[in-house]
């Protein structure tokens, strides 16, 4: 739908493409408060136990790298000990035994041989600094000697070097496969009682938000929340929200009947005075201004009934162009007034036939009245549609003197007239209200502009009917 303000009025549809500004323009989509909660939980509760892992490293990083310091300094005192006390013969069965018995392999060290130091981690630098303190400076641990991996640790013996070979896990890392199996179980169920909290948290806010769009749409009946919920703050919210949605359905139950009681009392008088007039006047053209007196107050009563109706309805497929047939012919031939009609065969919305009639006949009515070319005093009326996506763009534009651009958002207003029409007639103020609220009752956007070339363009935006 085209933006009058930029571009002119065209019958042809393709002037419709782009909707105004009103129209378009559309709340801008952030996280819901399910993933906001669950992402706030889940950031908690990773931190407590990133927290909590690094306090048990901590804790536990002095203690075992004094054990493991201990036991590898024992064990080297220990094949030391048992090898200087021990003649050549049994030297060598020792040798073997504890090869055998503990996995020690006791070698010369050579001058020639090549080793990498054990400094893999903090861990292991801090057990080589202690065993070098216990055993002497000359001590030396490396992983890896002659190509071969391992725990050695060079020692002498009456001055004599010697490599002895153990196995590397007695110097373990702080976590090994177990702690991070328990850490990923422990962030699973994490994550898992997030989602849990995050979904009780939310689930009955959801509730209230559905409740509060069906009363925003009058349907109070399906806005009933459970009032017998575990949680006493959930329960007080519920309870007071029915309380509001029933108190709101019988202020409109209220109206509605307060309205069609005046209706029909005054209905009632208003026909009795008509036929009066018509047989005790004698002047016919005091008889005929009675007559229009007595009708205007017939139609003021019928916008009030119009503004009063019920806000919710059951939307059904509706012909567009046999609806904007029946309000045009509704019009009657008056000279002055023209209307041009471009909608595409078979153009079908949903909504409610008699709300879309009373719709057009409104803006009908109002472009007859306000709509006049101030140079010829004709009213020219041109309606346009075309289908776009899902919906079906509508504009209806006369050629008139338009609105000032303050007042454009003030005219769907109930009882607002703008000063041309305070002057220039006697109506409700209610006919564009009724046209908006009516619109927005079949699910479709009503909003108004000025056309670039003169007058006012009412632009809406209806649901199309499924293929």
């Amino acid at each position: 739908m085209s933006d009058d303000s930029r571009v002119p009025f065209e019958t042809h549809p393709t002037a419709l493409e782009t909707a105004p500004a009103p129209l378009e323009m559309r709340p801008r989509r952030g996280v819901s408060l399910f993933w906001r909660t669950f992402f706030f939980l889940a950031l908690l509760l990773i931190g407590c136990i990133v927290a909590w892992l690094q306090t048990f490293r901590a804790l536990e990083y002095e203690p075992r790298a004094l054990q493991s310091a201990q036991q590898l300094a024992s064990l080297v005192n220990l094949s030391r000990a048992a090898l200087v006390h021990s003649d050549s013969i049994a030297r060598v069965s020792l040798i073997k035994t504890l090869a055998d018995e503990e996995g020690l392999r006791i070698a010369p060290r050579e001058p020639s041989d090549t080793f990498r130091l054990y400094d893999v981690d903090s861990l292991s630098r801090n057990v080589s600094e202690r065993l070098k303190l216990r055993l002497g400076g000359n001590t030396i641990v490396a992983r890896e000697v002659n190509g071969t991996p391992g725990l050695w640790i060079g020692f002498t013996i009456d001055g004599d070097p010697y490599w002895l070979l153990t196995d590397p896990s007695r110097i373990g890392p702080v976590a090994g496969t177990t702690w991070l199996i328990w850490l990923g179980t422990a962030a699973l169920l994490s994550l898992a009682g997030a989602a849990l909290i995050a979904r009780l948290i939310n689930r009955p806010l959801k509730k209230l938000s559905f409740a509060a769009s069906r009363v925003r749409e009058g349907d109070f009946n399906a806005s009933q929340l459970n009032e017998a919920v575990a949680t006493s703050e959930i329960r007080e919210v519920n309870i007071g929200f029915n309380r509001m949605a029933q108190r709101l359905s019988k202020i409109e139950q209220d109206r509605a009947l307060m309205l069609a009681g005046i209706s029909h009392d005054l209905r009632t008088p208003l026909a009795r005075l008509r036929l009066e007039t018509e047989l005790s006047v004698a002047d016919p053209q005091a008889r005929e201004h009675m007559a229009a007196d007595i009708e205007q107050v017939n139609a003021i009563i019928d916008k009030f009934l119009d503004y009063a109706r019920p806000d919710h309805l059951q939307p059904e497929e509706v012909s567009l162009n046999q609806v904007v047939d029946a309000a045009v012919f509704a019009l009657g031939s008056d000279a002055n007034t023209r209307v041009s009609v471009n909608i595409p065969p078979d153009t079908i919305v949903m909504g409610d036939a008699v709300e879309l009639q009373r719709v057009f006949s409104n803006l009908l009515e109002n472009a007859q009245r306000y709509g006049k070319d101030p140079e010829t005093g004709i009213a020219k009326v041109e309606i346009a549609a075309k289908a776009k996506d899902d919906f079906v763009l509508v504009k209806l534009r006369d050629h008139g003197q338009g609105v000032a651009p303050e007042m454009l958002e003030q005219l769907t207003q109930p009882f607002f007239r703008g000063d041309v029409s305070r002057t220039s007639a006697t109506g409700t103020g209610l006919g564009l209200a009724i046209v908006d609220r009516a619109i927005a009752r079949m699910g479709g956007r009503f909003a108004l502009a000025n056309s670039s070339t003169g007058g006012l363009a009412a632009h809406m935006k209806l649901v199309k009917a499924a293929a």
